[in-house]
């Protein structure tokens, strides 16, 4: 397996010499490509702190992280966002759709910002939108439809640009279990189909069961990983819980 992702002995704190937070301490890490990666841990482990360093929104106070074999901490301003736009989607608990938009122009509108042959977007749109399981709804509004289909459609935007990593922040907070079952699901046929490479930060026990390994955050740091292999998702589901249950602290396990 080639790695995709590389994390080395990052570090970052926040506030003044009087008063230092230490948000993450040395972590380090690789992602293989097509690997399906979850983030655990409670409230203050440094979870988002970590996706937000990967995804260049905050930057990291030591250390480097490296996307294939590029540096990412060493970008400058003006490159993050060609940086973002080319390599990484994004799925949040927050839909973050535009409402004056229909779900098709949604999921196209960064291809169409770039001006790229819209008939070849169009065959994009409703190819992802197929896998998704709503191609049924491209001309309705975001409004005009389920939180679980607003999910997947922030999915489909995510991969239409097929981005080399896709990072999702506790994207099934804001569903129900139904919907966030199916959302859970498209993650783990696009990651099977299309070798998505896929990292979620998630308190829920449920959802990081889907995944194919897990890393376990606590107090900044590294706790645990542990990783499903062959195992049925039942299995691996009670072992993150037992771990969960020695981390402490705000995660659940039902949705």
């Amino acid at each position: 397996m080639k790695t995709l992702l590389r994390i080395e002995d990052i570090q970052k704190y926040y506030g003044s010499r009087s008063f230092v937070t230490k948000a993450l301490h040395q972590v380090s890490f690789s992602v293989e490509e097509g690997e399906f990666l979850g983030i655990m841990g409670a409230s203050g482990s440094g979870k988002t702190t970590l996706l937000n360093c990967i995804a260049t929104i905050d930057t990291v106070t030591a250390g480097h992280i490296y996307l294939e074999e590029e540096d990412i901490t060493a970008l400058r301003e003006e490159e993050l966002a060609k940086f973002r736009q080319k390599n990484l989607g994004f799925v949040f608990q927050e839909f973050n759709l535009l409402d004056t938009l229909t779900i098709e122009e949604n999921i196209g509108l960064a291809p169409v910002i770039c001006k790229e042959d819209p008939k070849k977007i169009s065959i994009r749109v409703k190819e992802i939108a197929k896998r998704l399981g709503i191609g049924d709804i491209l001309t309705k509004f975001p409004y005009e439809v389920s939180g679980g289909q607003r999910q997947r459609c922030a999915c489909a935007r995510a991969m239409i640009n097929q981005p080399k990593l896709i990072l999702a922040d506790e994207p099934t907070g804001a569903l129900d279990s139904q919907s966030a079952r199916m959302l859970l699901e498209s993650f783990g046929a696009l990651n099977r189909e299309l070798k998505a490479t896929i990292l979620m930060v998630t308190h829920d026990v449920f959802s990081a069961s889907y995944c194919s390994r897990i890393l376990f955050l606590r107090d900044g740091e590294i706790f645990n990983e542990i990783r499903r292999g062959t195992r049925e998702r039942k299995e691996f589901f009670q072992e993150i819980l037992d771990v969960v249950t020695l981390l402490g602290g705000d995660v659940s396990n039902a949705q």
